[in-house]
């Protein structure tokens, strides 16, 4: 993943409402949900969410595939999976392990 590309998804997951749906389809990893129960979950109306999905759609962060006469959405969990390699590449002078194994002590321990 290429800053370009990690700023994109960033920006798409900057509404706070985007977050919401994106977190709630992890939540409900691999199966996803239909438009009508992330609407109904969230307490969102219809229009509303659309324009939402929509966004994480155009970004990659969602799929949907078709179901009938509904829309099932699902979150790119590889994707996200990639975002977090690339914000954590360089943790630890670019030993990730260091930071999240039991062995850390320089970065990410919460020492002073």
């Amino acid at each position: 993943m290429d800053k370009e590309s990690a700023a994109k998804l960033f920006e798409s997951l900057a509404s706070g409402v985007r977050l919401d749906v994106f977190r709630l389809l992890v939540k409900h990893a691999p199966q996803g949900l239909v438009a009508g129960e992330i609407a109904a979950e969230l307490g969102l109306p219809p229009t509303n969410l659309s324009f939402h999905l929509k966004a994480l759609t155009h970004a990659g962060l969602v799929d949907a595939t078709q179901e009938g006469r509904f829309q099932r959405y699902r979150a790119d969990l590889k994707l996200i999976r990639e975002l977090i390699a690339y914000l954590t590449e360089e943790c630890c002078a670019g030993s990730p392990a260091a930071c999240f194994g039991p062995e850390r002590t320089a970065c990410g321990d919460g020492e002073s």
